[in-house]
């Protein structure tokens, strides 16, 4: 687990000491890191009891075509290009921004994997 609260030093290098203590709210967790595989999925409880859907691992993409409209489920055969790390390119992480080879051809994934559930591409 990691804590999203405050720094505990100053710009200056000083300590900052809290009138409080930590809160489950700033705790943060491990990134989804989705990648290519069969289907997996994780369900997490968040604040106020929602739910988050986390994609582990996805076969599949709901691809869209700009230029007729039309949506297609096709299946994900490679990760081109991510500009959020090369290294994930090797991994087969899947991220928004990510480039990904389908079998209608190359898109960017436009959703959110670890957040949304889904993974929502558009046809370049």
């Amino acid at each position: 687990m990691q804590w999203h609260g405050r720094s505990v030093r100053k710009e200056t290098g000083g300590r900052i000491r809290y009138a409080r203590s930590k809160r489950r709210s700033e705790i943060g967790s491990a990134p989804a890191d989705s990648h290519i595989g069969e289907e997996r999925l994780r369900i997490i409880r968040t604040l106020g009891a929602n739910q988050k859907v986390r994609v582990l691992r996805a076969q599949f993409a709901n691809v869209a075509n700009p230029k007729n409209g039309e949506n297609h489920r096709v299946a994900i055969e490679a990760v081109e290009k991510n500009a959020a790390d090369p290294n994930f390119v090797r991994r087969k992480i899947l991220t928004k921004g990510a480039i990904i080879k389908t079998e209608i051809g190359q898109a960017r994934i436009v959703s959110r994997p670890g957040q949304d559930g889904v993974i929502n591409a558009v046809l370049i």
